[in-house]
């Protein structure tokens, strides 16, 4: 495959809780479509690279103000994410590129509406309306037990330990494990690890453990598909509260701040919609004098 050559490429990088991301202009730069992945396996790649948990495409839509596609470090595209798309949002809107607010943005799970909190010309917070949850096993996808229509604290063998799940989708797919305690980095690695492959997630799964503090509050650790253990997951976030009130642990909507390695999010589940608070800040820009991919 023929190489590309590009000079003084310009990019951002910033991060929500921890969770941190690179920014291109796709509007600017074009990268072909046979390249997208590439480039996000090359420019993600820690100590040899700038280093990124993923990297977020700024593209044109021509149905709403503006389209986010994003690319996990191993180069694989997700459907959405949570702490990405806030990222997206502060970049969009303080390099201006869009000027309205809310804005409109087109994701492969669909139309996202971010609204901005604004100081100063700078985007301080920013809400999502994350939708609806999906609860129907063959749309997250995974296989349930009999034959249900959802996954709702089921049990599921992992290695040496039997775990109890909630399946839910937030356009990925995501088991959430309530827990006593929470996991340290060599069991959440473990088992989330085997849970993401797991048979019964065809299409592999973002795994959430969560600890429950109050009906107002819980804890929350992250293993992401395709990444690894994170500092934080927005998706993962939310999903962890439509389990967390479908079990009965905390009431709809009432805000719920979820502790994430990271920071804190602030989530609201009415029952229906989901929505998602928190704050972005931008790490820096940078320019490669020579970019070859």
């Amino acid at each position: 495959m023929e190489k590309i050559v590009i000079k003084d490429f310009a990019f951002e990088k910033y991060h929500g809780l921890g969770n941190d991301y690179i920014l291109v202009n796709d509007i600017e730069w074009n990268i072909p479509e046979n390249k997208k992945m590439e480039l996000a396996r090359k420019l993600c790649e820690r100590h040899f690279s700038i280093g990124a948990d993923g990297l977020i495409y700024i593209c044109n839509s021509n149905k709403v103000d503006i389209k986010m596609r994003i690319f996990n470090d191993d180069g694989s595209e997700s459907e959405m994410c949570g702490n990405g798309i806030r990222c997206f949002s502060k970049y969009v809107y303080e390099n201006k590129i869009v000027n309205s607010n809310p804005i409109k943005i087109e994701t492969l799970k669909g139309i996202m509406i971010s609204k901005l909190s604004i100081q100063n010309g700078s985007v301080k917070m920013v809400e999502i309306n994350m939708g609806e949850p999906i609860l129907d096993c063959e749309l997250i996808p995974v296989v349930p037990e009999n034959n249900k229509f959802e996954c709702i604290n089921e049990s599921i063998l992992v290695i040496d330990k039997i775990f109890n799940f909630t399946a839910v989708s937030m356009g990925n797919p995501h088991c959430v494990i309530m827990v006593e305690e929470q996991l340290d980095d060599k069991d959440l690695n473990k088992y989330g690890s085997a849970i993401e492959s797991h048979e019964r997630f065809p299409n592999k799964t973002n795994v959430e453990f969560m600890k429950v503090i109050s009906p107002d509050e819980c804890n929350v650790r992250v293993f992401e598909r395709a990444v690894g253990i994170t500092n934080s997951c927005g998706t993962g976030s939310c999903a962890s509260v439509v389990a967390g009130t479908i079990l009965g642990k905390f009431r709809k909507n009432s805000p719920i701040i979820v502790h994430n390695d990271g920071g804190d999010l602030i989530i609201t589940y009415t029952g229906e919609e989901i929505y998602m608070k928190g704050s972005i800040e931008k790490v820096f820009s940078g320019k490669i004098k020579k970019l070859e991919f």
